[in-house]
């Protein structure tokens, strides 16, 4: 199933979802076309129960479509959406029409609210807000926007009478998450997506651009260089896996963390890699490889950095574990003995 899932979205991305498409919408044109191919193919609900019209697929069975979306530079909500809905149905509340977003909320004055980072909140129909008070669903055309760090996220911020007219839902986490951990494995699927697309147009580069009469892939310090990238590459898609791993949409906190420190460690240094071999034409904004790298470098701290995932491990081996840390490795990485 999650082959068949992974090549539909393949074939869709394919066609509409290409660096021009990618490079409209972050220019400010829209996102509905883009949005509804993906809605109406039923990839959205992939997460969602049978009975409720969803494929009842388990995380660990899309984690090719989540990799797709950092593979393609996906510029909407596809993977916040997915497990958005997922939550919504679990909680037994209608879903809203469109994309979700999925962010952390903070009080404000007025009694209002605001999201200092909504990934992907500038494209995004609506956010799947966690704040003290509760859950809600907000609109995110009748938000105050502001600028963030990528140039789709936005900060999103409501009034009071906004939050009053949307109801609380009763979300429940699986056991041993909060929203980062989820939003983690998220972006380390994507990460690995858009690691591998970085690596292959890198290799292609190398084999396609002659310098002294033969491809520069042919020199020792250029292979060396993709030798180094496609470690980082392999092993950080085993990593996400390995975060996405579990029943349904519950993971384990060590797995995931796991997964985004190795990931995001990955990042930093396959964008350096690439565009080191690239030299200055990576760096150009008609050129497709800054696409990728710049969602490298955004993912790679969203969800916290792979510093934070590296704390997150070593407590819980110090202060959660009695035996050998070889156990803590065998128990932590068991789920795929069998792939």
């Amino acid at each position: 199933m999650d082959d068949l899932f992974s090549d539909a979205a393949r074939q869709l991305l394919s066609d509409q979802c290409t660096p021009h498409h990618v490079r409209t919408i972050e220019a400010g044109g829209s996102a509905q076309a883009l949005w509804s191919f993906i809605e109406d193919a039923g990839f959205a609900d992939a997460l969602m129960p049978e009975a409720q019209d969803g494929a009842g697929l388990s995380l660990a069975q899309v984690f090719g479509v989540l990799e797709l979306c950092g593979a393609f530079a996906v510029p909407v909500p596809l993977a916040d959406t997915m497990l958005a809905r997922a939550l919504l149905a679990q909680a037994g509340a209608a879903r809203p029409a469109g994309s979700l977003a999925l962010a952390q909320g903070q009080p404000c004055e007025g009694g209002g609210l605001r999201c200092a980072n909504v990934p992907l909140g500038v494209v995004a129909d609506a956010v799947l807000v966690a704040a003290p008070s509760g859950w809600q669903v907000l609109p995110a055309a009748v938000a105050e926007r502001s600028p963030a760090g990528f140039c789709l996220d936005a900060g999103l911020q409501w009034t009071a009478a906004q939050l009053a007219a949307a109801p609380r839902i009763d979300v429940r986490l699986p056991v041993g998450c909060d929203l980062r951990t989820l939003q983690a494995a998220l972006y380390a699927a994507q990460l690995s997506g858009a690691l591998m697309s970085v690596f292959q147009r890198t290799l292609q580069y190398a084999n396609d651009r002659n310098q002294f009469g033969r491809p520069i892939g042919k020199f020792q310090a250029i292979q060396h260089q993709l030798s180094v990238m496609s470690e980082h590459v392999f092993a950080a898609r085993m990593a996400a896996q390995l975060g996405c791993s579990g029943d349904g949409i519950g993971l384990q906190r060590l797995r995931v963390a796991v997964a985004k420190a190795r990931a995001s460690e990955a990042a930093l240094a396959v964008a350096e890699l690439s565009h080191s071999i690239h030299g200055a034409i990576g760096f150009t904004a008609e050129y497709d490889l800054q696409l990728y790298t710049r969602r490298l470098h955004a993912w790679r701290q969203a969800a916290g950095s792979e510093s934070y995932w590296h704390s997150v491990a070593g407590a819980c081996l110090v202060d959660q574990h009695a035996g050998l840390t070889l156990d803590l490795i065998r128990q932590t990485t068991d789920s795929l003995e069998a792939r």
